[in-house]
């Protein structure tokens, strides 16, 4: 006989799962002590709230299910922050938890019990919340059965974080032989297939987009998920469009192509805005365009009335959600492009010539800056001479994603991600731990000291298991997107005390390097990524250069009308 943990590690083998991100505790004690003798790799980092970052990256970067696993009531809690991450920037994600139950003494609530009887935690509300699906079951055969269905879900149609919660006395159980109803194989019950938009409706795209003098594609995270670069490529060329893309878009089409126009939205380029406001036809390509994407829908932006809009999009119901749709393309990015590609083509002479014009917004002259402290502009623009297309760039929230954003002009595809989903700050030391794991790629991770105080102790398992990213602080010793928000009056708890950084990589097993003048910056950052073990830069950057007045310029100037 075999008991159900061992069955779900077997399981996990069966499905190709390289990586198990979590930590041991409660009733996944059980999942630990099988994996040892198994082909999967446990990556234990220092808490639950890393292990769910480096699982939702991984699930990002490879478009397989990231696993984290742990005790219920820190996956519900610390864990969450990755699931949450997960369910908005749609990585497939598989959650394998627990309930911390205590058998017959379930009902008097015992401690860090999660089974949401009276007198305990609810974690099947918690994960109810934050999951596309979740089980909890109580056979084992339920177990093994649902274990299945997570990977299948995460993956089927839009992915996302799907769980299972298991039972204290299943978990330890024997599977029944020959049990019914039965389990199948678990590759064949994951088995998924690819939506493809109709034939109707891919003639439709194809004629209002041959149709167009001043097509523009919107491309999206969906591009990313759906690993369809190459398809949007050819989208581009076949219809002579320009092409921007969302935050979480960012790096699915290569911002040094002729094409390229920039990132939209209150947080984008001026540039990329305008080439869209001016555009007759719009092709949507996985991208919801939420407020932020939008210019919070300003009226002078996107004009349904007067522009031709086709959606591509897995989700029927993103489809025209925001703005009403000419046409619908419902399906996985890589189907509905391939069949657009192949449906027809154009030409025009606008879109190289506003690309061009657009792509100037990369450029300001603090990016060339010799002054101290170091303009945020030109530490990025030193990160870009070391991206090529090999790196991965991975962007943490605050004041710093949006200096990436702006002047880091990426050279391929699956260059940048960033934490763009719920946004939470800490999330780009993780996912660049993982980012390395992964892939063969260098890895940069780019945060403020406020959110890099956050996960630091990245940095200690990039160490232990033996990968190399280079961690770069751009340091204000401030949280510096909430301090420049202050106008008459002060906000509370935006100053930090100067943390040594240096000392800190030190003490983790890496090497620390303080970086104070701008020359310095590109011989440090090629020495970090040259290297086989972790590097920590912190760049002492000027804290009076204000990225709010720069949004606030594109974001007004985005919304007063079209600019001639």
């Amino acid at each position: 006989m075999t008991t159900t943990a061992s069955a779900l590690v077997e399981t996990l083998e069966q499905l190709g799962v390289e990586y198990v991100f979590g930590y041991p505790g409660g009733r996944v004690i059980e999942l630990f002590e099988h994996l040892p003798d198994s082909e999967v790799d446990v990556v234990r980092p220092r808490d639950e709230r890393e292990a769910s970052v480096m699982a939702e990256t991984y699930g990002r970067l490879t478009g397989r299910p990231g696993v984290l696993t742990g005790q219920g009531p820190w996956i519900g809690s610390l864990g969450s922050i990755g699931q949450m991450e997960a369910r908005l920037s749609s990585s497939p994600m598989v959650v394998l938890t627990e309930a911390s139950e205590r058998g017959e003494y379930s009902t008097l609530a015992p401690y860090q019990q999660s089974r949401g009887d009276y007198g305990g935690l609810s974690l099947p509300d918690i994960l109810d919340g934050v999951a596309k699906e979740w089980w909890f079951p109580r056979t084992p055969v339920e177990t093994v059965r649902s274990t299945q269905l997570a990977f299948k879900h995460a993956v089927a149609g839009r992915p996302g974080p799907t769980a299972v919660i298991l039972d204290g006395n299943a978990i330890t159980a024997d599977v029944p032989e020959d049990p019914t109803p039965p389990a199948w194989d678990a590759r064949a019950q994951t088995r998924t297939w690819d939506a493809a938009p109709t034939d109707e409706d891919v003639a439709a795209a194809a004629d209002a987009l041959e149709a167009a003098d001043r097509p523009v594609i919107i491309a999206g995270n969906g591009v990313h998920a759906a690993g369809a670069y190459d398809e949007l490529a050819a989208v581009a060329e076949a219809y002579d469009c320009a092409v921007v893309t969302s935050y979480l878009g960012k790096s699915t089409f290569p911002e040094t192509d002729e094409r390229a126009a920039g990132v939209i939205g209150s947080f984008g380029h001026e540039g990329a805005n305008r080439v869209v406001s001016e555009a007759d036809t719009l092709l949507v390509v996985g991208c919801r365009l939420n407020p932020m994407d939008t210019n919070w829908q300003a009226p002078s932006f996107i004009r349904p009335d007067e522009q031709t809009i086709v959606h591509a999009d897995v989700d029927t119901r993103n489809a025209g959600w925001v703005y009403p749709a000419d046409v619908g393309l419902i399906g996985d990015a890589a189907e509905s492009l391939a069949a657009l590609s192949d449906a027809g083509g154009a030409a025009n002479d606008w879109a190289l010539e506003r690309a061009a014009a657009a792509r100037e917004w990369f450029d300001a002259p603090e990016c060339d800056a010799d002054s101290t402290p170091i303009k945020p502009q030109r530490a990025v623009d030193a990160i870009e001479s070391v991206v090529d297309a090999e790196t991965i760039v991975t962007a943490d929230s605050g004041n710093n994603r949006f200096w990436l954003l702006y002047y880091l002009q990426t050279p391929a595809v699956r260059t940048y991600f960033g934490s763009g989903g719920v946004g939470g700050m800490g999330w780009a030391q993780p996912a660049a731990v993982a980012a390395a794991l992964t892939t063969d790629d260098d890895v940069i991770s780019v945060a403020g000291d406020g959110g890099f105080a956050m996960t630091m102790n990245s940095v200690e398992t990039a160490v232990e298991y033996g990968v190399a990213p280079t961690f770069v602080v751009l340091n204000d010793t401030s949280l510096g997107m909430v301090r420049q928000m202050q106008d008459e009056g002060e906000i509370a708890g935006v100053e930090f005390h100067d943390t040594d950084f240096v000392t800190v990589a030190e003490a983790f097993g890496a090497v620390g390097r303080r970086v104070i003048d701008p020359a310095d910056l590109v011989p440090a950052l090629e020495e970090a990524t040259a290297a086989d073990i972790p590097y920590v830069l912190d760049v002492r950057i000027d804290r009076e250069e204000d990225m709010a007045d720069t949004l606030a310029s594109s974001f007004y100037e985005s919304i007063g009308g079209l600019h001639e």
